[in-house]
């Protein structure tokens, strides 16, 4: 008799645990498309690392320019006169340099203006994402955009354009 209680409460456990859960997915790619604030601040992001990049550019052309002229005039230079250019040089490389990791390093202006523009944005996406999930009942969301072993998954569970709606730009 103990037994079969035993497996009875062992079977309404696992029922009660194996209960389905319910997921769904998202396309980050197509929701950030579809929201004009993403589309101008990556506009925006792209003006401001050409004009850098640009600048950058400009740098080291006086570098390399600094460097042809010293040699083509180093036999008519003394060594004091090789050493002040050699330093100059060096300098100019030297800026090119810093200004490049200023602008593009891992802590640089790039990576301050992107976190300034993107991060509203994907906190609202997020927010989005999270509002739709409790209001339906999901208790996962994939991204389908970043997740390479997603193969096929019925449009049925797309919640993508649902998030947009969220958002207010509906589809």
């Amino acid at each position: 008799m103990k037994k079969y209680l035993l497996l009875a409460v062992i079977a309404l456990a696992t029922a009660l645990g194996a209960s389905a859960q319910k997921f769904a997915l998202v396309d980050m790619d197509y929701i950030l498309r579809n929201v004009p604030a993403y589309e101008m601040a990556n506009e925006q992001l792209n003006q401001v690392s050409q004009r850098w990049e640009k600048e950058v550019n400009n740098l080291a052309k006086e570098a390399e320019t600094l460097y042809k002229n010293y040699q083509a005039d180093m036999v008519f230079l003394t060594d004091d006169q090789k050493k002040k250019r050699e330093e100059s040089i060096v300098a100019k490389e030297k800026e090119v340099t810093d200004t490049r990791y200023k602008y593009f390093g891992p802590e640089g202006e790039l990576y301050k203006k992107r976190q300034s523009l993107m991060k509203p944005i994907q906190e609202d996406v997020y927010n989005a994402v999270k509002a739709v999930a409790e209001e339906k009942g999901y208790q996962v969301i994939f991204d389908r955009a970043s997740s390479q072993s997603i193969v096929y998954a019925t449009p049925r569970i797309d919640l993508s354009n649902d998030v947009l709606a969220k958002l207010g730009y509906s589809k």
